[in-house]
């Protein structure tokens, strides 16, 4: 099997990241922070070294680095936590639906008032969308960086800059673009939310809060934190008031390994690949009548593509080449505001590469796609 779905989970795994799960198997088995023993003093020295290791790739302070289960997990505790108190929240209409489900379900409970910012190909009209909505209780911005279902940027420098012209707390999605792009909290993010296992090449169930400290994020979770343990209230410091339970050591291990295989790879060179493939792949299918590309030429993309082949659904043309060997996502990729947003009813099908796919397998992509355009509906 080929593996196109890197923008779900990269697979595979560096060398690296491998023999840093094998490893935090075999030695760091203590309870990090919990525990005066070796064991337990091994494991949370792994932990802080891995907590260093991704604060310092996203300019952040290691104690502002929070360890999590996945990007949605560090959205919604960011969203819930920076809207506790209620206020007004705007959303890009692009975002995942780990922010936009969030978002809804607090105004559906009247605690928050919501607003949705139309996003556009043209990175001006984008930002005069988000800042047409703000007003005087707007309290917090949410944008992914990339989207899911294109790859398209959205101006978040600037949005962050407007954001803070007006004081209000930015949250980035960055799961599809941290890891191919030098993305740091100094561009204007005061909450970065990102996945563990897609671009920064850790296992699954990982994934990253980090923030500048401007913004309070109330916890959502309450529990054990190997500190002020006598006291029945969360801790207000971080990271321990939003780590509550014991971390995933081995996960966070690999990331920690992950970003260090990119460090070392060279971020520009392993994001020049993946641009090269979509580019081999949109090139190869270009001017193929009953195929649609969704990009458009006044936008810039991070490297995934969309398309659709005229007489299948999405779910039918990916089926197809997945008994091709080619894995590759269908649907609506957890995104409705995104699919709304471009009129994809019945959703897509998404290329994703990764810096170990080939241009070889990307032709071959390219043929069985073509020749899959020339079968019977089944």
């Amino acid at each position: 099997m080929i593996n196109f779905d890197n923008a779900a989970t990269t697979f595979p795994k560096p060398i690296a990241v491998r023999r840093a799960a094998a490893e935090a198997i075999k030695s760091f088995g203590g309870n990090a922070g919990r525990g005066g023993h070796e064991l337990a003093m091994r494991t949370s020295e792994a932990l802080y070294s891995a907590r260093e290791t991704a604060a310092e790739f996203f300019g952040a302070a290691p104690e502002n680095t929070v360890f999590t289960l996945n990007c949605t997990h560090a959205l919604n505790m960011a969203i819930q936590g920076v809207m506790s108190q209620g206020g007004h929240l705007i959303i890009s209409s692009m975002e995942h639906n780990s922010a936009a489900r969030p978002a809804a379900a607090l105004a559906m409970k009247k605690q928050v008032s919501l607003s949705v910012a139309e996003v556009f190909p043209d990175s001006g009209r984008t930002i005069d969308s988000f800042r047409r909505l703000i007003r005087s209780d707007t309290k917090a911005v949410v944008c992914t960086l990339a989207s899911n279902v294109t790859g398209q940027l959205l101006p978040y420098r600037e949005i962050g800059q407007l954001c803070r012209e007006k004081g209000i707390c930015f949250i980035a999605d960055g799961a599809q673009a941290c890891g191919i792009y030098d993305i740091k909290l100094s561009q204007g993010i005061n909450i970065l939310c990102t996945a563990g296992h897609k671009g920064l090449y850790g296992i699954t169930g990982t994934g990253l809060l980090l923030t500048d400290g401007e913004f309070p994020i109330t916890p959502i979770i309450q529990g054990g934190t190997g500190s002020s343990s006598l006291s029945l209230f969360q801790p207000e410091m971080l990271p321990d008031s939003l780590e509550s339970g014991t971390p995933n050591i081995i996960g966070a291990v690999t990331v920690g390994a992950g970003i260090g295989f990119i460090s070392s790879y060279g971020m520009g060179r392993l994001r020049s690949h993946e641009e090269r493939l979509c580019r081999l792949f949109i090139e190869g299918l270009e001017g193929t009548e009953g195929i649609t590309i969704y990009r458009d030429p006044a936008a810039e993309y991070a490297p995934i593509v969309s398309f659709n082949i005229e007489g299948f659904n999405s779910e039918q043309a990916a089926e197809l080449l997945a008994g091709r060997g080619f894995c590759l996502r269908a649907g609506f990729h957890c995104a409705a505001l995104a699919h709304a947003t471009l009129g994809t009813k019945g959703g897509t099908v998404r290329f994703a590469p990764s810096v170990f796919n080939t241009e070889e397998e990307v032709r071959k992509l390219v043929y069985n796609v073509k020749t899959l355009k020339n079968l019977p509906n089944s």
